[in-house]
């Protein structure tokens, strides 16, 4: 995993330039050795690499009180948690979102708040859509601090292709809702675990995307 500080809005995450750059330089061969099912092919994959790393401006909801999407994708289940259960000790909600290679791979935060402590665990590369991603993949772990809400944890999860997770956020650093916090390469799960008090308003199967859909409120 690699930190990053706060970058300049680009319509591309720069962590895709050195993946586009090959895929160009690939397809300049290929085209040079007047091979046009190679350079097809390889001008597809310039195509796929940029549309894989987009990186989007989302206009954020109006209420103050909505809680965002941290990523694009579907979710896979919301859960309800006993203290014993939750990695916060209280009782907590976790909605957990997987990404496919066609969604946006750039994280959000769900609400505004300060970072407590990031906690990064190596593990396997299991399809994230699977549960037993969720506690053998390698992971990230964003401990948020919010004014209204308390604890919120977010977890970034590495899936079957993902070989690295880039987080652009350090421990200490204020955070506003829908700020970007990092991304995860090619195809992943985020899971996101909210004190019990907050008031879902998505469902399992759902299709959502970060900073954007309201996926709860505070109260």
């Amino acid at each position: 995993m690699a930190y990053f500080p706060a970058r300049k809005r680009l319509p591309v995450a720069k962590e895709g330039f050195p993946f586009i750059a090959g895929a160009l330089f690939l397809t300049l061969l290929a085209a040079l050795g007047q091979l046009g099912i190679l350079t097809a092919f390889f001008a597809l994959l310039v195509c796929f690499t940029v549309y894989f790393f987009r990186d989007p401006e989302r206009p954020l909801p109006n209420d103050p009180d909505a809680l965002v999407a941290p990523a694009d994708g579907r979710i896979l289940k919301i859960e309800t948690l006993s203290p014993a259960q939750s990695p916060l000790g209280i009782d907590t909600i976790k909605v957990s979102i997987f990404m496919s290679v066609f969604n946006v791979h750039v994280n959000r935060s769900p609400a505004e708040g300060t970072v407590e402590k990031i906690t990064y665990e190596p593990g396997k590369f299991f399809s994230a859509n699977l549960d037993k991603a969720s506690t053998l993949n390698e992971k990230n772990r964003i401990f948020l601090y919010n004014p209204v809400l308390g604890k919120i944890l977010l977890i970034q999860i590495a899936g079957l292709i993902a070989r690295r997770i880039v987080c652009w956020i350090q421990a200490g650093q204020r955070i506003s809702r829908g700020q970007r916090l990092g991304l995860i390469r090619f195809g992943s799960r985020v899971e996101l675990f909210l004190p019990s008090a907050c008031k879902i308003v998505v469902n399992a199967g759902q299709k959502v995307k970060a900073g954007q859909t309201i996926i709860g409120y505070t109260s």
